[in-house]
């Protein structure tokens, strides 16, 4: 962990600040970076509402149900983690393609245009965080089994009332993790956004490819701010969420 992990985001933040805090101010005054950032938060404010709805509805459906191809479709699942994302990004154009695409070209026929602009870098980011959020909350569903849900429904509860009063509080830990991890994972895409958005400066370039610009133009320090502003993200998500889960571990023990 210190070698793969603590060590090299702690280069991270060590050069960001290395010059002071200067850079770091010009940095994030930047039109451009603001704009990369703007359209990050966007995609993975999406991927994480479209992977939550997604992630819950199939996680009922795998461990609530019986049904041909349960197995299969488990393991279809785990695509978006073990397949390229450069791959994902490929098979996207491909699909959405608006000349070719089985999908792109009755959604280019009707004005939409998917390819290098923000549905496919919301379509690409949310397919990649995927998994995450169902490989959270299907352990705790399997933990918790059907017998608070099957009292409720015994007492005269309806489904949507079920749902939101003890299926949801019974998941809640899962889910936020997931929501957590798919969050980190979305804003540091960086494989699959680069086939379909096109890189465009100031239009489809999220943070991740202005990284990745700003360091090929030796702008490294502000490489250095971007990438550190990211992973700053995803640190204090995970750690205010092991904070409070902490919290209500202790509140339910006393």
């Amino acid at each position: 962990m210190g070698l793969l992990v603590a060590w090299p985001v702690s280069l991270v933040f060590w050069n960001t600040f290395a010059d002071g805090l200067a850079p770091v101010i010009e940095t994030f005054t930047d039109p451009l970076v603001l704009a990369s950032l703007r359209l990050t938060a966007i995609a993975a404010a999406w991927s994480v509402v479209l992977n939550v709805v997604f992630g819950v509805t199939v996680s009922l459906v795998l461990v609530r149900y019986e049904f041909p191809g349960k197995r299969l479709l488990n393991a279809v699942l785990d695509l978006p983690l073990s397949v390229s994302p450069v791959v994902v990004g490929l098979s996207i154009v491909l699909v959405y393609e608006s000349t070719r695409g089985i999908f792109g070209v009755p959604l280019a026929a009707a004005g939409i245009q998917v390819l290098f602009s923000t549905p496919g870098i919301i379509l690409a980011t949310t397919f990649i965080a995927m998994p995450l959020v169902i490989r959270e909350i299907v352990p705790v569903l399997t933990e918790v089994g059907t017998e608070q849900e099957q009292a409720a429904r015994s007492l005269g509860a309806s489904g949507p009332q079920t749902f939101w009063r003890i299926t949801i509080p019974a998941i809640r830990w899962g889910l936020t993790y997931g929501v957590v991890l798919c969050l980190a994972r979305s804003i540091g895409e960086f494989g699959a956004v680069k086939v379909v958005s096109g890189n465009l400066i100031g239009q489809t370039q999220t943070a991740t490819l202005m990284v990745e610009q700003m360091y090929f133009d030796f702008d490294q320090e502000q490489a250095f701010a971007v990438a550190g502003l990211l992973a700053s993200i995803s640190i204090i998500a995970i750690v205010v969420v092991s904070v409070l889960r902490s919290r209500a571990e202790k509140k339910g023990i006393s």
